[in-house]
Formats: C-alpha cells, sequence, structure tokens
C-alpha cells in the first residue's frame, strides 16, 4: 500500500534523456544527474498558481573529478565552486514547472526556459569535492504567473553543504524579453 501512494504522489522519478527533453543545458554545463522525485500536497500539475507553493523537487547530480571547473579550480585541493551549486540548485528547481510545462507542450506546442532572475540569503556550508553526491532539495515558496521563488538546499550525505533562495522566470520560448 505504501508503494502504492509513493507512486501516485511522484510520478515524475525523471532520467537523463527526460532531463535533458526539459532542460535546455548540455554538457559541461547540464548539472542535474536524475529528479528522484516532485511532490506536492496538491496534484503537481494543478494549474492554480496558490497551490504551487509547498511543491518540493528532489534532484541530485553526481561530481566527477573530470568535471571541467576542476582543472582550474584550486587543482591541489579541487572544491566545485559554488555558482556551479547555485547553477545545480536552479535547474533541480526548474523542475518545479515540469509538471505544468510538460502538458502545456503537448496541449499547445510551445516550451518554456527558466531563468535566473536572483539570489538571496546564500550560504555556502561545507566544501563538495570530486566523488560526492550532491542531493538538492527545492521547494517553491512563492509563485505569480512567471516569477517564481525557491528555497533550495544542498546535501552531501546527509549534511547541509549549501543553501540558497533563488528567483526565477518561467519565459515561453516565443518571446525574446527575459526580465
Amino acid at each position: 500500500m505504501a508503494s502504492e501512494n509513493t507512486t501516485e504522489k511522484n510520478p515524475f522519478h525523471l532520467d537523463q534523456k527526460q532531463i535533458q527533453e526539459f532542460l535546455p543545458h548540455r554538457f559541461p554545463f547540464l548539472m542535474v544527474d536524475r529528479i528522484l522525485e516532485i511532490t506536492s500536497d496538491h496534484p503537481v500539475d494543478d494549474e492554480d498558481m496558490k497551490r504551487k507553493v509547498g511543491l518540493k523537487v528532489i534532484g541530485q547530480k553526481n561530481v566527477a573529478i573530470n568535471e571541467p571547473f576542476f582543472q582550474g579550480h584550486f587543482p591541489s585541493v579541487p572544491i566545485m565552486p559554488g555558482v556551479m551549486i547555485i547553477e545545480t540548485m536552479a535547474q533541480v528547481a526548474s523542475f518545479s514547472m515540469y509538471p505544468n510545462a510538460i502538458k502545456k507542450i503537448q496541449q499547445q506546442g510551445e516550451s518554456y526556459q527558466t531563468v535566473l532572475v536572483g539570489l538571496e540569503d546564500t550560504r555556502f556550508r561545507a566544501p563538495v569535492t570530486p566523488g560526492d553526491v550532491l542531493k538538492i532539495e527545492t521547494t517553491v515558496l512563492m509563485c505569480r504567473t512567471s516569477l517564481w521563488k525557491f528555497g533550495c538546499k544542498a546535501f552531501v550525505e546527509g549534511k547541509l553543504v549549501a543553501e540558497a533562495t533563488l528567483l526565477a522566470n518561467l519565459i515561453p520560448n516565443s518571446k525574446r524579453q527575459v526580465f
């Protein structure tokens, strides 16, 4: 019975192919290896923006020594740059929009991009190094039309390594204006 409930609440366990169908990023800037879950107290594809608040996404990034940034970011003691952790958070957070965006893509043929427009309360608490599995947890804090606000936390082996509040716009690809 528990697994049945989990399937109903989380039909969105996304693999690399599904991630690439949604995100425009590619190597070396695609920072998400898996989306582990998208959950909410309401249906995740509910179109009522008020019901988006509280929607959670958990994603994973496997940090490998062959990442291009390790060649120049403290090569003798490689640590993942904070800006790359923020980018990973932003990419994972964008999947809060996935259930609705996929529905609109299928119904209307319109595609969308999520554009990072702001950061607040950003803290880096511990280094992220090659071999770490970065687990990103995001929660929708606010949602107004195309402006979204996310609370984001990054963990390695259950330890909080970074946190930030991100602001993003959801823009149809047919529009050129980002801000």
